[in-house]
């Protein structure tokens, strides 16, 4: 899936609560935030910003990482060790990119979002629709 909105971009910057985990990324201005409905998502509200991975630079804090696998294992959710919360992480839906929790950003001002639902809960058939 592509991001409609402009050709502008901006650098957003953000991370774990703590701040062990800081990231900057390249992002378009008017970008689409999908709003899953799967299990995990559901639970936390997390909001993905797409992010492909050339775009995004981890400033630091990969030795705070810890990974969880579940279902089919193919994304790959990344919590910060220290305070728990996923900044980001390798979803199954965009192996080339990064999701991005938007509410981990530190300077969301930056961007105006669309939100698009994404119905995570029946993964196969929303993720056709994607292409």
């Amino acid at each position: 899936m592509s991001q409609p909105g402009t050709s502008e971009t901006v650098t957003v910057e953000g991370g774990c609560h703590c701040g062990a985990v800081r990231f900057s990324a390249n992002v378009e201005r008017e970008p689409v935030l999908l709003d899953c409905n799967c299990s995990i998502c559901r639970r936390t509200g997390y909001l993905h910003l797409i992010v492909p991975h050339a775009d995004f630079t981890l400033l630091s804090g990969a030795d705070a990482l810890t990974s969880y696998r579940f279902g089919t294992g193919a994304a790959e959710h990344l919590f910060c060790r220290v305070c728990g919360i996923k900044s980001f992480y390798q979803p199954r839906s965009h192996p080339d990119c990064w999701s991005v929790h938007y509410g981990c950003l530190d300077n969301p001002e930056l961007l105006s979002p669309e939100h698009r639902l994404f119905d995570g809960a029946n993964w196969e058939q929303a993720a056709e629709a994607l292409d």
